[in-house]
């Protein structure tokens, strides 16, 4: 049985690999030309998503690459002094198992655990898919796919050409996010360096491994603004007027903003559908169900979901049908949850008041300053994602014996 997977970020290779291992035939094809070596930000594996991939044999390496960032500095603006936060401390409390890594890093690290045996097509995109499996791209000759799965994101080709337009599944959560490389002149090592203001917060973080640091920016509006998707000047005119005059550090930030390596800039937007699956289409992690870039945790959900297509795929020995709906009610209320969390730790993150301002600070700081016991009981008790993650049960779904005779895939693509 050949299935096509659209997206080789980090649902798109998740599934291939267990997809394979269940014994199908899997094709992705990924519209950039190569894996993504620069840029990217720090992501979140909570429980779940380590467990599967410590089942895939890639733990190890993750947790080698983990940014390891352990300290947070924080400035309120317009206060005096700043405000020194143990993270490691509140990471602890929150889940029994978690790793911050580098999304390009992960997106590395799971392609190759799947790069022998999965045919990977770079630097193509799918135009058509038919409702019989005929699948056209835009330079390669078409073919014919038993199922077609959409795993490109929140701006998702396959959802576009199978669903319809984004606008009418997309929910604008009031708020943007914008990403990007620069020197790390601080010499940042485990420490994150914050500030807060109404409406809008800054950081800059490092890795143990990277020779550059990140700037993260988060700020909030009222309306969705008005800007093209590819319209990099305007994204960047957007962010300062939104920065202007907050902090000398947040300054010298954006002073870096025309010679950056990489840029990103989107919307928080979560993605609401009533089903992910129509025919033979199907879709996984934020190209189906995005509870918010940088706040709802969506790589984990994302890796959660890959794992539960493939494996109701295998238990309904590939046929659609049946592992389809199944796929979706074992996902539904994670997704739920996770779309709660998501606007509860936007609200959080991005303070809508003074009052909450000093809530986000003060907060962190008594939390990593309690002991283990209370800092734990406090933060399950308030924070939605931890929740929402700590729930999650997910079912086992043992590989099956491959066939001799069935295709393992072909060779990856350039």
């Amino acid at each position: 049985m050949r299935i096509l997977i659209s997206g080789a970020s980090i649902a798109g290779p998740v599934l291939a690999y267990w997809l394979t291992r269940h014994g199908f035939d899997v094709t992705v094809v990924e519209r950039a030309q190569a894996l993504r070596k620069t840029g990217g930000h720090a992501v979140d594996l909570y429980e779940p998503a380590t467990n599967i991939s410590q089942q895939m044999g890639v733990l190890p390496r993750i947790e080698q690459r983990a940014t390891d960032t352990n300290r947070m500095t924080v400035h309120r603006e317009g206060a005096r002094g700043p405000v020194r936060v143990n993270l490691a401390k509140i990471f602890g409390a929150t889940a029994g198992r978690h790793v911050e890594v580098m999304r390009d890093d992960l997106s590395e690290i799971y392609y190759d655990a799947t790069r022998d045996d999965v045919e990977y097509i770079f630097g193509d995109s799918i135009t058509e898919i038919s409702p019989g499996g005929e699948v056209r791209f835009e330079n390669a000759a078409p073919r014919r796919f038993d199922l077609v799965v959409g795993a490109d994101g929140l701006h998702s080709t396959v959802r576009r050409l199978v669903f319809g337009d984004e606008s009418c599944f997309s929910a604008f959560a009031g708020a943007y996010l914008g990403v990007l490389t620069l020197p790390n002149s601080s010499g940042l090592d485990g420490e994150l360096h914050m500030h807060v203001g109404v409406g809008r917060t800054a950081g800059m973080y490092g890795a143990r491994h990277l020779d550059d640091a990140r700037a993260l920016f988060l700020f909030r509006s009222k309306h969705e603004l008005d800007y093209r998707h590819r319209d990099v000047r305007r994204q960047k005119e957007l962010l300062r007027e939104a920065f202007d005059g907050m902090h000398t550090d947040v300054d010298r930030w954006l002073d870096a903003l025309d010679h950056s390596p990489a840029f990103y800039f989107d919307s928080i937007t979560q993605l609401r559908m009533d089903t992910w699956s129509r025919g033979r289409v199907t879709l996984v992690g934020d190209a189906g169900y995005c509870p918010g870039p940088a706040v709802g945790a969506s790589t984990t959900l994302a890796i959660v979901g890959a794992y539960v297509l493939a494996g109701e795929l295998a238990r309904a020995d590939g046929d659609h049908e049946r592992a389809f709906p199944a796929y979706e009610r074992a996902m539904a209320e994670y997704v739920r949850g996770s779309h709660a969390a998501a606007l509860s730790a936007a609200k959080t993150l991005i303070p809508t008041s003074r009052l909450g301002v000093q809530g986000l600070v003060q907060g962190a700081r008594l939390i990593s300053a309690l002991p283990a016991g209370p800092s734990r009981a406090l933060l399950r008790l308030t924070t939605k994602t931890a929740r929402v993650y700590n729930s999650m049960t997910i079912d086992d779904y043992p590989p099956v014996e491959r066939p001799a005779d069935l295709p393992s895939g072909g060779e990856r693509g350039t």
